[in-house]
Formats: structure tokens, C-alpha cells, sequence
């Protein structure tokens, strides 16, 4: 059904910018070829089993590691601290697009040219970094999405309706935004901080603060023009037991779909 689902938008919506997928280039540890600082970005809730293993993977491949905390009650940010990285508190629980967003704005006032954002409960590999960081800094492109639905991509054991959803939702934003994408929910993903001195793109809006930050981000720079690529990744679930996501079935899904209508209508900015 989705197969058929798929033929009939490209059917109907045949001007639709087909996407750019980047294949990886040889890993080089540490920093770029051109000398960009990169900022990990871990936006963090009660992690604590699995954000020590993110900051050990990731911390040889960037310039910092960042962890914004969401309001946790476990020991994630002490795991955090002992292993080098810098925490900043949130002081309450907010939501993701709040998290993200305060990471962003580290970077800023710190003078960082990449933001690279990945989970903390080790869905993703951090030792893709350099997948995602090169295309922006050999290739000239300005926001790379990580895909585990590009040829090459990975990903496990997933729940059905997460299967549906991460399906649905890209074909959805593909003809919103007007450019055909893989992927639009995964919020592993690279891009340069120069894209926030455009102030059309306004992330700070309190309806941004869930879910809805990660599509909008996604949606502006498509629509503004700027040079966007998608490369393959792995997001792994680990078993239900151990907690696989934290977004809830209706609200969480709401919340990340409502951004293509707002946008779609023209009702938000």
C-alpha cells in the first residue's frame, strides 16, 4: 500500500526536487580537512544506561560535546560530567526542540561552525559523524539529514507503527516542502551554525519547543534555498524492555507532524 501511495505522489507531483544523497567519503578522525570546530549536540532525559557510551564514541571525532539536559531524574549527567562532557541543565522538563535549540545557541556564543545532534539513548552511531560533517565541508552543503532509509541506511528492530510513521511522515513533508526526501524524522543530523544569522529562520518559538523543532529546521532550509543533502546512517531499537523511545504514539506524532501543516498553510513562520 505504501509502494502504491509513494507512485501516486510522484505521479502527481512530478516538478518535485528529487534528493541528494551523499555516500560516505574515507573517516578521518578529529577535526575536518578545512579546520571546522564541530559541537556535539546530546539533547538528554534520563539516559543514564545509554548516553556514556554516545560521549565515549563521539568525543575523538568532534571539537566538544555538549549534553542539554531535559529535566532528568536519573544519573545522566553525572555519567555526562565524568566523562568530559559539558552539561547544561534546562532546569525542568521542556521537550526536545528545547534542548536542541539551547545546544544551538551554545554554539553560537561560542563560536562553533558545526552543529552535529544526535540522540542520547545510542539509537544512533556516533562514529558516522564524519559521514554527516563532510558533505559540509568538502562538498559546500549546508545541513546534511541523516537517513536510515537512503540506500546504505540501517535500522533494526522497529515497531510497526514507527515503521508507518517514519514512512508516512517523509512523503507528507516531501510534498509540503517540495523537495523529495528519505528521512524526516531522524533527528541525527549536521549543519553549519551560518545558517542562524538568517533571520527567517526563527527557532525560537515557543510552539518549536517538542518534536516540532526538528521538521521546522528541516523545512526552512529547503525552502530558503540552501544547499541540503541526505547520507545513509544506522538508528538502532534496542529491546522494549530496555525502553526503545519516549515519544508517545499520538501526541509525540502530532507533535512532529503539526509543524508541516502550520508551515503548509502558511499559518506559522
Amino acid at each position: 500500500m505504501l509502494k502504491v501511495f509513494h507512485y501516486t505522489i510522484l505521479r502527481q507531483a512530478p516538478h518535485m526536487e528529487q534528493p541528494t544523497i551523499t555516500h560516505p567519503t574515507e573517516h578521518i578522525p578529529g577535526h575536518t580537512a578545512t579546520n571546522n570546530t564541530i559541537i556535539l549536540v546530546i539533547p538528554a532525559y534520563n539516559d543514564e544506561g545509554k548516553i556514556g557510551s554516545v560521549i565515549l564514541k563521539a568525543k575523538p571525532l568532534v571539537s566538544g560535546v555538549i549534553v542539554v539536559d531535559d529535566g532528568s531524574t536519573d544519573g545522566s549527567t553525572d555519567i555526562a560530567r565524568s566523562l568530559g562532557a559539558r552539561v547544561i541543565p534546562l532546569g525542568r522538563t521542556i521537550g526536545v526542540g528545547a534542548a536542541i535549540r539551547r545546544g544551538i545557541e551554545h554554539a553560537l556564543q561560542n563560536g562553533f561552525d558545526i552543529v552535529v545532534v544526535i540522540a542520547g539513548n545510542n539509537k544512533d552511531e556516533p562514529r558516522e559523524i564524519e559521514r554527516l560533517v563532510s558533505p559540509l565541508t568538502r562538498n559546500g552543503f549546508d545541513f546534511v539529514q541523516g537517513s536510515r532509509f537512503a540506500r546504505g541506511g540501517v535500522f533494526g528492530d522497529m515497531p510497526l507503527y514507527r515503521i508507518l510513521a517514519t514512512r508516512v511522515h517523509p512523503l507528507v513533508f516531501s510534498l509540503v516542502s517540495g523537495r523529495w526526501v528519505t528521512e524526516s524524522t531522524n533527528g541525527f543530523r549536521a549543519f553549519k551554525t551560518s545558517l542562524f544569522t538568517d533571520k527567517r529562520i526563527n527557532l525560537w518559538q515557543s510552539w518549536l519547543d517538542e518534536y516540532e523543532l526538528e521538521p521546522y529546521l528541516y523545512y526552512k532550509v529547503i525552502r530558503l534555498g540552501y544547499k541540503t543533502t541526505e547520507v545513509p546512517v544506522t538508528k538502532i531499537y534496542p529491546p522494549k524492555k530496555l525502553g526503545y523511545t519516549k515519544m508517545k504514539p499520538i501526541t509525540g506524532w502530532w507533535s512532529i507532524l503539526r509543524p508541516l501543516f502550520l508551515l503548509g498553510l502558511g499559518l506559522r513562520k
